[in-house]
């Protein structure tokens, strides 16, 4: 496979095509399963309130909800990711003309994936130690099971930093005039 595959003298590259229709679909998921996320934890709380008014309350409820903050914040991190809205700093780029500003851009979303790759590593190994050592979060449910999106979501990330570096090279390869 060679760069050539991925440029537009196969208009815009059969492969680039299909990884742009693959991210999109994880993306559609992604968004359900945030939505569905968010509303969970909407009621989740909105239940507590109202238990606890009547002096009850779900003994593992805000452990819970607590949990699924951490899986917002990293599906939402790969969603921003993917439309490029993560916290970055321009500071040359913005200065930069478009062939340029595409290559150097190409380098730090390479770069951004080489640091998410070693977070992916670090976030393997801290859930498999989770695991080993059976913690518990609430009600014989193992916390591996809340934590799996750690290493999930930085795993999204990289990709997503992948796709938008291989998108740039091929933008910058692409003579002027040409659509995308």
């Amino acid at each position: 496979m060679a760069l050539n595959d991925f440029l537009p003298s196969r208009p815009e590259g059969v492969r680039m095509r299909i990884i742009k229709k693959i991210n999109d679909a994880v993306a559609g998921l992604e968004g359900a399963l945030l939505l569905t996320i968010i509303l969970l934890m909407v009621f989740g709380a909105f239940l507590q309130v109202i238990l606890r008014f009547f002096d009850k309350g779900i003994l593992w409820g805000d452990i819970f909800l607590r949990h699924l903050v951490l899986w917002v914040g990293f599906i939402g991190a790969s969603l921003a990711t993917r439309d490029g809205k993560h916290i970055n700093v321009d500071v040359f780029a913005r200065y930069l003309k478009k062939p340029l500003k595409n290559y150097v851009m190409a380098f730090i979303d390479l770069f951004s994936a080489t640091v998410s790759w070693y977070l992916l590593q670090a976030a393997i190994t801290f859930v498999l130690e989770e695991k080993e050592y059976n913690s518990i979060v609430f009600n014989d449910i193992p916390s591996w099971y809340f934590q799996i999106i750690i290493p999930i979501g930085f795993g999204l990330i990289l990709i997503r930093f992948i796709i938008s570096a291989l998108t740039r090279i091929v933008d910058a390869r692409r003579p002027e005039g040409t659509a995308a």
